[in-house]
């Protein structure tokens, strides 16, 4: 099997467009296509794509776009004659805001939202490239091994029961209500609350606290949409939280992405972090092991 996460009529014979943030995020979506011999193109976000995924793909099989240019999205997508396109990479927040120049098609489509977020707008896009005949896919697709597993990954350390379930309570509802994916708490008191600055940011104010036994936990909302905005965990995030002083952090299990995996949990065993994963109805039966 391929992946777990694609649709049951997936057809490995129709190429997949890589939509490319930053990171390497996009770079293991690609090892992984090529590895499953899928043709693949490139279209990337400028600022945001990497020089280095830029180079895997000959000229004639990518682009840079900017993020704000939905008809040239649309029109390289047919170009490229794709079947399938896949989110991979972080958009810098503040693009949304500053330096976004969005052409007629993309200002017609911000025009008629209500709520504009990584969800709404990124939805709204989605929609826009399902209507010319491309299936947007589940943004974890070929990357199945790279997911969060139930249970400890590294380390040592435990959390009372009671504690990590107002955290995960406190977290999902936060989701819910479109603020963040992720929140640092300390025996039953939340310390800090990621919003759209990014988990990074949100891990650095915790830290400011200077508070021992914090724990870190990353989740995703009831309904979440996983043709994008899945929730990441990297090398990157590792360091913040190392700085920060927070040696424990909870992913949702088969939910959350950890990039460059084996690095991540080799490098988590060196600084003494421990990271486990968990599931909404695991919790129900006791604690994580």
């Amino acid at each position: 099997m391929i992946s777990c996460f694609l649709p049951k009529d997936f057809d490995s014979t129709k190429s997949v467009a890589i939509l490319a943030g930053k990171g390497v995020y996009p770079m293991l979506v690609q090892e992984s296509l090529k590895k499953f011999n899928i043709s693949s193109r490139l279209i990337g976000f400028e600022g945001e794509a990497s020089d280095e995924l830029i180079d895997l793909f000959p000229k004639e099989e990518r682009v840079l776009i900017n993020i704000g240019q939905l008809g040239h999205l649309l029109k390289f997508l047919k170009k490229f004659g794709v079947g399938y396109a896949l989110m991979a990479g972080q958009i810098t927040p503040k693009r949304l805001f500053k330096g976004l120049t969005p052409d007629l098609k993309a200002a017609m489509v911000l025009a008629r939202l209500k709520k504009r977020n990584a969800e709404t707008i990124f939805g709204a896009i989605a929609e826009e490239i399902e209507q010319i005949g491309v299936q947007m896919l589940d943004a974890r697709s070929f990357i199945d091994d790279q997911l969060a597993d139930e249970g400890t990954m590294v380390g040592k350390a435990k959390i009372d029961k009671d504690y990590l379930d107002h955290a995960i309570d406190v977290a999902k509802n936060i989701a819910h209500l479109d603020i963040g994916q992720g929140i640092v708490a300390r025996k039953g008191t939340i310390l800090a609350v990621e919003a759209f600055e990014g988990t990074d940011a949100m891990l650095k104010r915790a830290g400011e606290f200077e508070a021992s036994e914090a724990f870190f936990i990353k989740t995703v909302k009831a309904n979440q949409d996983y043709r994008f905005d899945v929730p990441v965990f990297g090398l990157k995030t590792l360091d913040v939280m190392a700085e920060a002083g927070i040696f424990v952090a909870g992913l949702e299990a088969g939910k959350t992405i950890i990039l460059e995996k084996a690095k991540v949990l080799s490098e988590a065993n060196k600084r003494k972090i421990t990271l486990f994963g968990y599931s909404v109805e695991e919790r129900k039966n006791g604690p994580v092991d």
